[in-house]
Formats: structure tokens, sequence, C-alpha cells
């Protein structure tokens, strides 16, 4: 398994550092500036690609942390019943086993919906239609206690990229963070698993990429230069928020963060 410092390891690098299992489910979405800010506080990357063939693993032994990143699939099945990727099943597994036993878990955007229907969630095609270029979303209640959410401003900048929204959070989830058209932008299942609907971890040549012959802004009629120079305007923003963010999130799966408030009720499904 190749890990993003050059190492060969399922269970953390040589040096006994903590290392997160980031599942990429796209070749146009990988962990990008989060990766970077992930590993600058300390954690290794050890990244599986599925749509490579890459097997997930049965479960989450020796990982320090679940880090799902985006994709252009549908969390949901088709009409004839087949899935929106040959893994999502398992994805899903992997995803309830996280919560169950508290693995530290950062999922962005299809991340986001998979944590959301592997826990008996709702996601489905947005009826507010898709959700592009940069954007804000408003803090809830809820995010002042939370342990990475709290020290985030309270109406911080982030990216959107996505055609699908979660419109019912599985139960006894905590929503953090919400915006008028979208009301589930971000959200906590039990007391170590987020779910972010928006994107962090793009960079300009990210955005470029998703916007070449892009379906999605033929349709809405967006220039697509226009969209990449609107991102490419708020990335120092998205940085000064979320990078932060990204450290403390390593930290609490590194062990270093104290502040973790009690453990909620939640019914947990899986094994």
């Amino acid at each position: 398994m190749a890990t993003e410092t050059g190492t060969e390891s399922d269970t953390g690098s040589a040096g006994g550092a903590a290392t997160a299992l980031v599942i990429e489910n796209d070749p146009t979405d990988d962990a990008r500036r989060l990766g970077e800010w992930l590993a600058e506080a300390g954690l290794d990357l050890a990244v599986l690609r599925p749509y490579a063939g890459d097997a997930l693993p049965d479960d989450l032994t020796g990982y320090a942390a679940l880090v799902v990143l985006g994709g252009y699939q549908h969390p949901y099945p088709a009409p004839d019943g087949t899935p929106g990727a040959p893994w999502f099943a398992a994805l899903e597994g992997l995803l309830r086993k996280a919560v169950r036993h508290r693995v530290p878990t950062l999922a962005i955007c299809l991340g986001a919906q998979l944590l959301a229907t592997a826990h008996a969630g709702t996601v489905e095609r947005s009826a507010a239609g898709p959700e592009i270029g940069p954007s804000v979303v408003g803090k809830r209640d809820a995010a002042d206690t939370d342990p990475l959410f709290r020290y985030v401003p309270m109406i911080p900048d982030v990216l959107q990229w996505h055609v699908d929204e979660i419109t019912e959070l599985p139960q006894g989830a905590t929503l953090l963070a919400a915006s008028t058209r979208y009301p589930h932008q971000a959200f906590r299942l039990g007391d170590r698993a987020w779910g972010l609907q928006f994107h962090i971890e793009c960079d300009a040549a990210m955005i470029a990429d998703w916007a070449t012959d892009s379906a999605t802004l033929t349709d809405l009629d967006y220039d697509p230069e226009l969209v990449v120079a609107a991102c490419a305007e708020v990335l120092a923003d998205v940085e000064e928020v979320w990078q932060p963010f990204a450290a403390r999130f390593a930290a609490l799966a590194q062990g270093r963060l104290d502040d973790i408030p009690p453990r909620p009720t939640l019914p947990l499904l899986g094994h």
C-alpha cells in the first residue's frame, strides 16, 4: 500500500507516527491541500484508490483516522439498483465501523453523503439545483461545543461542487453548519466523525480540472474561466479557516486533543 509519505505501511510509519487511511473515490479529487495540512500536522497518509483496483480493508485496525474524499458518483443506487460505485457497500461498512469504534473520521462531499447513507440518512438529487463555486456556510449553535468546529468562524468560506444533497441526516446526528438552499452543510456523528458537504481540499488546478468540459457548468450557463477565477480568489480565506481545522483533526487522531465533549447517545449501525 503506497502512502503519501513514500513508505509502505498499513499500520503506521516506521517512526510510529499515526496513520490516516485516505479513501480516494475519484482520480480528480485527491487529498491535495487537505493532505498537505494533515501531513504538516504529523499524520502519515495511506491512500487507497478503489477505482484503480485497491481493495478496502475489512476494518480500521492500525489506523488512527479515516478520511473519505469526494467524487463524481452518486451515493445512492441507479434506478436499476446499480450502486454508485462497486466499492460503496464496503466503504459504507467501513464508515459504520469507524463511527462505532470511535475512529476519527473526516468525510468530504461525496464522502459526507456516504457517511450519511451508511447510517440511514437520505441523499437525493438536490431540488435546489447544483451548488458550484465559492460560498459561505453558517455555523449552528451546536458547533460552539464541537471539538473541531468551535474555532471555525461563524460564516466560513468554503468551495462547493455538488448536484446531490443530504436531505435527511442520520438519527442522532448533530448539525454543525447550514446554508439557505442546502440546510445540511456539516454534521457530526457520535463524537469523532464529521461530514462536510463542501470542499476544503481543492487548489486552483483541481477546480480548473473539474471545470474543463463540465456538463454541469454548461447546463447552468456558467463561464468555466470565471468559476475557476472566483474559486482561486478565496483559496487563501479557505486555508485560513480550514488548515487549523485539519490540524485539530490530526491532533485528535494522534490523541493530543483533550477537549472532546461527552459521548452522545447514538444508534449505531453495523459492527
